[in-house]
């Protein structure tokens, strides 16, 4: 389920899916969250750093470092928002 955040200017904010045509509520701005990579041991890793976030991992797989990545996200969406200048995909209303 993909959250929307509506701060008190009214931009929302979120994490991108396809879940919604975000395009239907206006304009957006999109920016990236996150780096997966992975390591020379082929590990991954998911790098939160251009959000301020930690480096979580290593992960085994791919897919077990996506799945961090989004719970770290989804759980820091709401101060991630109220951040000055937010870091996250935020979507300006027409």
């Amino acid at each position: 389920m993909m959250t929307l955040i509506i701060d008190p200017s009214g931009k929302m904010h979120c994490l991108y899916t396809e879940e919604l045509d975000l395009r239907s509520l206006g304009s957006m701005h999109i920016a990236r969250a996150s780096q997966l990579e992975p390591d020379d041991r082929g590990n991954w890793w998911a790098d939160l750093s251009p959000v301020a976030g930690p480096i979580l991992g290593p992960f085994g797989l791919r897919s077990e470092a996506l799945a961090a990545e989004r719970d770290w996200l989804d759980s820091n969406l709401a101060s991630l928002a109220a951040a000055p200048r937010p870091l996250l995909h935020v979507i300006k209303p027409s």
